[in-house]
């Protein structure tokens, strides 16, 4: 969020001799980001960003309070000035009723006025132009020019346009209900939207987010109904982002505005008005007000305090911080007694939300820079370094021709591979399509592929978690690495030995492919019996591949093994077998091994039809190998072969 603001009109509710300068410096270091520092016809402008839990720092008077605790803190005098709003004594009753509904509306204040409609004095028209606000005419720059200065936003009803009715009921929308806005544009509304009804089924109001035409201030208005409405923040987001009606009061409320506030706004819409447009009450105060917040008070101790900031400030000085910005402190056995204040209500709940408020206001920049201590006598182990391996295995996949990608972790119910009933719901999905929370990555990379749909090659993958049903619990996320291949003429050998290529550069051995357990064409990966993950060819051109990236952490080893440059040269030949297609790659070459320790390497070098040839490699320690030694274990394969799985040399 975002406000512009004069420093004439903030010094109205701060003394002190700082200049414009040292006061955004010190809020920029303490509280709001002061974007910009401008001069402006003989003025400053300040234009600062707010976070989005500090609404109460969208207006003048919080800005004040705020500013005058950093400076005070920095050593520099300062004082809020506390605004002081006269009484309304008019005892009249509204001849308007209205029907709260308290599901929707926490609080309605509301007063009748005759005014004298037009143009504002230059003062106000200068301020809101200064701050991006149009100045349009009196009863309207009110309004705006409170929400500003105060804090909390308001609406002026045109009262005569009311009274044909003499009803305003607050209720929900229904869904399909259309209203024409205060810029002459046309909505139909979803329903669950908080509205104004004239009591004929007529809606005359948008609470909260926008002013509908049917009762808005015209140039024939005589009398207004300055009315101000604290409701459910959750509705008017909802409201707001549906309708893209993204208008500064509906950014407020959104975030929850005080509800105290709400008797200020009217009182001092009351006084400009009297002030500026000869107002004439003719009405009292209409004020309902069912709920209440409950303001509570925490307790937290000095030693607290310091143990979290990691030093010692002295107990005044908390108090006095806590003061200043409106706190209510009262120091208590070892420490502090302190009640918050209603504008802090939504995000001070902690003894560690005090603490941040003190600790901010004293100055990050007086903590010390001390690095934290190490423990000595324990080595650094690189193995048991979880981003040491994550790193290794997104430099591996870059270096084969892999791009890393970041998929949305909801998907909807047609990328789910498992039952709903096994993935977990999202109780507020961004949309219709992002439903569960995913059970595997694959889906997310198909959905990459798609969008890709002009690529023929394509290499992508992510490292990233997935999410577990728990019964009664939250879910188990589980770290998974998936990669998709895409290409024509695309081998499934080509998969493998990628797979195969990672465990080995991870120093994993051991590893046996079987054939999917799903029946699916592709290899489930074991370590004895865990299983690592599984390659699958989802289409001819399509081959992903998964692994559990927490198994994997359990197996990777970074121990070298030295071997000795042989002596005697190796001796290489290809043979060629007419064998099934259904037996196993891993059993034909263990059985190829187990015939001969002379047999250093298999290989698989082609696949055509039921015709496989692999390259031997033999090779002695002791001696070179004659062709006799050779040709008897080329005749132990043949025979194995043969025997185990009806083989022929082809």
């Amino acid at each position: 969020m975002n406000i512009k603001i004069l420093d004439s009109w903030l010094r109205e509710f701060i003394k002190t001799a700082a200049d414009a300068k040292t006061i955004a410096d010190r809020l920029s270091l303490t509280s709001v980001s002061v974007e910009k520092l401008e001069k402006h016809d003989g003025d400053y402008i300040y234009d600062i960003e707010v976070t989005t839990n500090r609404p109460d720092l969208m207006s003048i008077t919080g800005l004040a309070r705020e500013a005058a605790g950093a400076l005070s803190q920095a050593g520099i005098k300062a004082e809020y000035i506390e605004p002081e709003y006269k009484k309304v004594t008019s005892n009249k009753k509204l001849d308007l009723e209205i029907v709260n509904n308290p599901k929707l509306v926490n609080r309605i204040c509301a007063v009748a006025l005759d005014i004298n409609l037009k143009p504002s004095p230059e003062k106000i028209s200068k301020r809101l132009e200064a701050g991006d606000i149009r100045s349009i005419n009196n009863a309207v720059d009110v309004t705006n020019y409170v929400m500003r200065e105060v804090g909390h936003p308001m609406h002026v009803f045109d009262y005569d346009k009311l009274l044909k009715t003499g009803k305003m009921i607050i209720r929900e929308s229904k869904p399909g209900e259309k209203i024409v806005t205060l810029d002459e544009k046309e909505y139909m509304l979803k329903g669950g939207d908080i509205v104004a009804d004239n009591g004929k089924g007529e809606i005359i109001d948008l609470l909260g987010v926008m002013g509908t035409l049917n009762s808005a201030v015209s140039d024939d208005t005589k009398r207004v109904l300055l009315f101000v409405d604290n409701n459910d923040p959750h509705r008017i987001r909802k409201t707001s982002m549906g309708l893209a009606i993204r208008s500064e009061a509906a950014t407020l409320n959104e975030k929850g505005v005080d509800v105290e506030k709400a008797m200020d706004a009217i009182l001092r819409g009351v006084e400009l008005l009297e002030k500026i447009a000869d107002a004439k009450l003719i009405s009292g105060v209409f004020d309902i007000y069912p709920n209440k917040p409950k303001i509570q008070a925490l307790q937290i101790l000095e030693t607290k305090i310091n143990s979290v900031i990691g030093i010692t400030i002295p107990l005044k000085t908390s108090w006095k911080i806590l003061n200043d910005l409106g706190f209510t402190p009262k120091e208590i056995k070892d420490g502090l007694e302190v009640r918050v204040p209603s504008w802090r209500a939504n995000d001070v709940s902690a003894e560690e939300d005090i603490i941040e408020e003190i600790v901010r206001v004293y100055g990050y920049a007086n903590l010390p820079n001390t690095l934290p201590a190490f423990e000595s006598g324990k080595p650094y182990n690189l193995v048991s370094d979880r981003f040491y391996w994550e790193e290794r295995v997104k430099t591996a996949f870059k270096y084969w021709g892999f791009t890393e990608v970041y998929t949305y972790s909801m998907v909807g119910e047609n990328m789910l591979e498992q039952a709903t009933k096994d993935a977990v719901v999202i109780k507020n999905p961004l949309t219709e399509d992002r439903v569960y929370m995913r059970t595997t990555i694959v889906p997310s990379l198909l959905e990459a592929v798609r969008e890709n749909k002009g690529r023929e090659k394509l290499r992508i993958f992510e490292l990233a978690n997935v999410y577990l049903k728990k019964a009664g619990s939250l879910p188990d996320e589980k770290l998974k690495l998936a990669a998709l291949i895409k290409g024509p003429k695309l081998s499934f050998l080509e998969a493998k030995g990628i797979v195969e290529a990672l465990l080995e550069d991870l120093g994993i051995s051991g590893v046996v492919f079987k054939a999917a357990k799903s029946g699916a064409a592709g290899a489930s990966v074991f370590i004895g019996h865990e299983l690592l993950g599984e390659i699958e060819r989802l289409e001819e051109d399509l081959i992903d591949l998964e692994f559990d990236f927490e198994t994997l952490l359990k197996h990777v080893s970074l121990k070298k093994v030295y071997k000795p440059t042989p002596r005697f040269p190796e001796a290489i030949e290809d043979l060629r077998f007419e064998i099934g297609e259904q037996i196993p790659y891993e059993k034909i070459v263990r059985t190829i091994h187990e015939q001969s320790n002379l047999i250093k390497k298999v290989e698989l070098l082609d696949v055509y039809k039921t015709k496989k040839t692999f390259r031997i490699i033999y090779q002695s320690g002791e001696r070179n190998l004659t062709s006799e030694d050779i040709t008897q274990v080329r005749e132990k394969i043949i025979s194995a072969l043969k025997k185990h799985f009806r083989a022929d040399p082809a």
